[in-house]
């Protein structure tokens, strides 16, 4: 099976890929929305995006992507991240002046960065992209933040190991495909909507689940594109497609501009 994934061979994504769908071969996009271009036009049979971090958040434009493209969440998983600064043979860590990777990865290692305030934090387009680019151009005063692998890959020598802010570093992955397929013991839904702007209507959004004591694992809101000042909200709730679930989406499209199940699967 093809899967697409966002950044290059040894991302963490990769990772995620290869443990969520084992044998896949995969696709390295450039941009998110590649990832999506692919999958809908069928030169993929699935992806897999990250979605959440449990230090930096959600990663807002793949909740926009999931909204505005037709695909289906399958699967989520949690993988534990462990940042590395990598950097070509030779290198040594005082002799740093910038440091590349994604910016949610740059996000999830401020305490790096306090603790070096010589060297400067520089986005780039991926992890393992990062260290790519640094070990092919043999960068001498630059390094990239990726995973362990993405070192050995790419040949490049760890200098300072597990940099993450905090241990307990999480990322959550939704395996998504273009068709929808439920799979067994799928326990949770992912739904977006939008509401009316009048008092009260958010709250009658959010009714629909508690009169049937359906628990939510989370909620955010998002600027709806197209409605300045108006929002969509992003739900996860702890039901797969039984009755209870089936009447709170019947009756969230009655008190809502717009509903979008984005996904029913088994909860990681």
């Amino acid at each position: 099976m093809k899967v697409a994934i966002q950044g290059e061979i040894g991302s963490f994504s990769h990772e995620a890929a290869v443990r969520m769908v084992p044998g896949c071969t995969i696709v390295p996009c450039t941009r998110s929305a590649e990832v999506f271009d692919r999958l809908e036009r069928g030169s993929v049979e699935a992806a897999v995006i990250p979605i959440e971090n449990s230090l930096a958040g959600s990663v807002a434009e793949h909740l926009d992507l999931l909204l505005a493209r037709k695909v289906f969440v399958q699967r989520e998983f949690r993988l534990r991240i462990i940042h590395n600064v990598i950097a070509a043979p030779g290198v040594k860590l005082d002799g740093l002046s910038r440091v590349l990777s994604h910016p949610v990865a740059l996000e999830q290692c401020r305490d790096f960065f306090r603790r070096h305030p010589r060297i400067q934090a520089e986005p780039f387009y991926d992890t393992a992209g990062s260290v790519k680019h640094v070990i092919e151009n043999q960068l001498q005063h630059a390094a990239g933040i990726a995973s362990r692998h993405a070192a050995a890959v790419y040949g490049g020598k760890i200098l300072k190991p597990g940099i993450e802010d905090d241990k307990r570093n999480f990322t959550r992955f939704f395996l998504i495909r273009k068709q929808r397929q439920r799979l067994p013991k799928a326990n949770k839904t992912s739904v977006a909507f939008s509401v009316r702007n009048v008092p009260g209507a958010l709250f009658k959004a959010l009714s629909v689940f508690a009169l049937r004591d359906i628990s939510l694992s989370k909620i955010e809101s998002r600027p709806l594109r197209g409605r300045p000042w108006e929002y969509v909200f992003f739900v996860d709730f702890l039901r797969g497609e039984d009755e209870a679930s089936r009447n709170a989406l019947r009756h969230l499209g009655e008190v809502t501009d717009l509903v979008k199940v984005l996904g029913v699967y088994p909860s990681a």
